[in-house]
């Protein structure tokens, strides 16, 4: 084996955090995998993983060869790519993740297109709400809302998101429409079990006053969909995001609630590890993306209103 490969092994390895978990990824057994990290130490003179049947760190020399390692793959795929004027073929496994209900929605299409554009790129789809660590978790690239501040990652803007309060025109009938958010102690709130700490605050602004209500209704779930579901069928006042709840405000199976007020934004960003030189697979990504949501983002959209719906 070359050392390029036994790095890019390593590295997999590293990141699966087992052998039986590298194995599979790789499609051999795991007997194959240690015979070949045993490979690896032998001619280098020295132990890369103080493994034991329950776990496996590393070694400082693994770490070096590890880290060090990275840089190397790094800076010859900006060789190459140098070289070849920039024709470097995107290729290698790809691994992304998203939030579940925006991930389904809004991130798989554009996959299915990348999948055609980029065949040399493997993508594997990671469908989560709860936090990834990108880094320690060896993600490429992972979809959230809002910047990260991490100097380990890089942030891209792909979409303006704004969050929108709203309620279905038969709960509005038989309830009433807010006039102040103050209004909303008076009203069923359909509230995200996010964290605990937040959970049922809800914050507001209109132009220099702001202010912070406590909610709280009958139904509540750590779901948007369900949520969703809930507003639609009048249950209450939903909080939900702009790329959630455009079409049923567009078609009035929602009505915007409290539209003197803004609530945060949250807007949706890539983010990826960052380094000196992104690998083609994951710069193509980027740019496959950014140029698929480039009308959701106002700043580059022209002659249209503020208040005009993106999604």
């Amino acid at each position: 084996m070359d050392g390029i490969s036994d790095l890019s092994f390593f590295s997999l390895l590293v990141r699966q955090g087992s052998l039986a978990a590298a194995a599979q990824e790789l499609g051999i057994t795991p007997p194959a995998v240690s015979k070949r990290l045993a490979a690896i130490e032998a001619r280098l003179r020295v132990r890369l993983l103080n493994r034991t049947t329950r776990r496996m760190s590393l070694t400082p020399e693994g770490e070096t060869y590890l880290a060090e390692g990275e840089r190397l793959v790094l800076e010859l795929e900006a060789l190459e790519r140098k070289i070849s004027g920039g024709s470097v073929v995107p290729q290698g496994l790809l691994r992304v993740s998203a939030t579940l209900g925006f991930g389904r929605r809004h991130v798989t299409p554009q996959l299915s297109r990348f999948a055609v554009e980029y065949p040399e790129v493997e993508v594997q789809l990671h469908l989560t709400d709860r936090p990834v660590n990108l880094v320690e978790q060896g993600f490429d690239l992972a979809f959230r809302f809002g910047e990260q501040p991490d100097a380990r990652l890089t942030a891209r803007k792909l979409a303006d998101n704004r969050r929108f309060l709203c309620a279905a025109p038969s709960y509005i009938a038989a309830r009433g429409m807010p006039a102040s958010p103050r209004d909303l102690h008076n009203h069923s709130c359909i509230v995200l079990r996010e964290s605990d700490e937040i959970f049922g605050q809800w914050h507001f602004r209109s132009g220099a006053k702001q202010e912070t209500v406590k909610v709280r209704g009958q139904l509540s779930t750590n779901d948007g969909e369900a949520a969703l579901a809930w507003a639609l069928d009048g249950h209450g006042i939903v909080l939900r995001s702009e790329w959630d709840v455009a079409p049923y405000l567009r078609s009035g199976r929602l009505r915007p609630v409290l539209t003197d007020w803004v609530t945060p934004p949250a807007d949706i960003y890539m983010l990826f590890p960052t380094k000196s030189h992104l690998q083609a697979k994951t710069r193509a990504m980027v740019d496959f993306m950014l140029e698929a949501f480039a009308d959701k983002r106002r700043t580059e959209r022209s002659a249209r209103s503020d208040s005009e719906l993106l999604w």
